[in-house]
């Protein structure tokens, strides 16, 4: 009886351990979503007043104004050296923001603007004896502070708090792209592919037969793209255009929406053949791309992979993008996909090579699930 009893015991735990932890993930995911999507309409906001100097000032605010889901709300800032009779405020996407004086003026500002919270952008005009009073008179204030250490595109795993002779200094670490993280990164893009061709093998097939039989040419479009260090190689597609759309590529060039004209994009093809528009609403055109993930040439998550032409253009920094293998998906595809310019996907391009994680790999890949769905940015 006790023998029973026990094994209930352990049955219970077996079931009830996966479906309580799978139910506060989804609880959780679930609670950020509608916390998004009210921050997104104006709901669940932080009011934020920015001190700064202008040209970091006006960058926080935008990236503030435009990532509303962040929960910050640019209610004034306050600029250096600022007098009444320079200008009064600055308008970002179409929102205006009061200037509400200089650097010294902050809890005179919060009054008049109402803020809750103060970002500090540039510390070189405040100082550490007047950031020092700055908080003390926050505290009074029950005002939050909130410091930008300055450093762009370089996630929180790589940055450590160490305090040297007693000033607080953020270390940077070096990104790493060899050893235990890339031989992990290897066998997840091998076992991946694998399980997804295995599982859609029956879609494959299915889409082979229909471009076969719906319009003239080769059931694949093979592309020379650049890969790891520069290194070429054949990136294969279901075809989605006529047989000669590369030949059509001078006449419409006139048409090209591309910002910077770098990558030919066009919202209304004529070259996309009908079925061709239904594979690139759902990206089904780029699941043969898993073939070139097996032959070691792609990653599933990456970089773009860029164009010989598109490279020849790079320069110093830019080329960092090739220290990786480019993907089938990323953060380019999870944040706009062809709605993005040129020098944004190269942004984003460049943070997952300086921050890449097996972790932001997942978590990208099931944001991937979501905009293909969605078709955002599809065309």
């Amino acid at each position: 009886s006790l023998l029973f009893r026990f094994d209930i015991a352990r049955l219970y735990l077996a079931i009830a351990f996966p479906v309580g932890l799978i139910g506060l993930l989804l609880s959780r995911w679930a609670w950020r979503k509608v916390v998004s999507r009210r921050r997104s309409r104006g709901g669940y906001q932080t009011s934020v007043l920015i001190v700064g100097s202008r040209s970091s000032a006006l960058s926080m605010a935008q990236s503030f104004e435009r990532s509303p889901e962040s929960g910050y709300s640019v209610v004034g800032i306050c600029l250096p050296n600022f007098e009444p009779g320079n200008d009064t405020s600055f308008t970002i996407d179409g929102v205006e923001i009061p200037v509400l004086g200089d650097e010294h003026s902050v809890v005179e500002a919060i009054e008049v603007s109402g803020a809750d919270t103060v970002a500090v952008t540039a510390t070189e005009h405040i100082g550490h004896h007047g950031l020092r009073k700055m908080v003390w008179d926050l505290e009074k204030k029950k005002v939050d502070l909130v410091v930008s250490p300055g450093v762009v595109d370089v996630a929180g795993p790589r940055l450590v708090m160490r305090p040297v002779a007693n000033f607080p200094l953020i270390h940077v670490e070096k990104p790493q792209y060899n050893g235990a993280k890339r031989f992990s990164k290897t066998a997840f893009d091998f076992l991946f592919a694998t399980s997804v061709l295995l599982l859609i093998s029956p879609i494959l097939i299915t889409l082979a037969v229909i471009i076969k039989f719906t319009s003239k040419g080769s059931i694949f479009y093979k592309s020379e793209r650049m890969g790891m260090d520069g290194r070429p190689f054949q990136m294969i597609k279901f075809r989605s255009m006529v047989q000669d759309a590369d030949q059509r590529v001078k006449e419409l060039a006139a048409l090209n929406e591309g910002a910077g004209g770098v990558l030919f994009k066009m919202r209304d093809d004529p070259r996309v053949t009908r079925v061709g528009k239904v594979m690139r609403k759902f990206s089904l055109d780029e699941l043969p791309q898993f073939v070139n993930v097996l032959r070691r040439e792609m990653s599933v998550v990456g970089p773009r992979p860029p164009l010989r032409s598109e490279v020849e253009t790079y320069d110093g920094e830019v080329r960092r993008r090739l220290l990786v293998k480019p993907g089938i998906t990323g953060l380019w595809q999870v944040s706009g996909r062809s709605d993005l310019s040129w020098e944004e996907s190269v942004r984003l391009d460049l943070s997952y090579v300086e921050n890449w994680s097996m972790t932001g790999d997942l978590l990208i890949i099931a944001k991937t699930a979501v905009a293909v769905l969605g078709s955002e940015g599809a065309y």
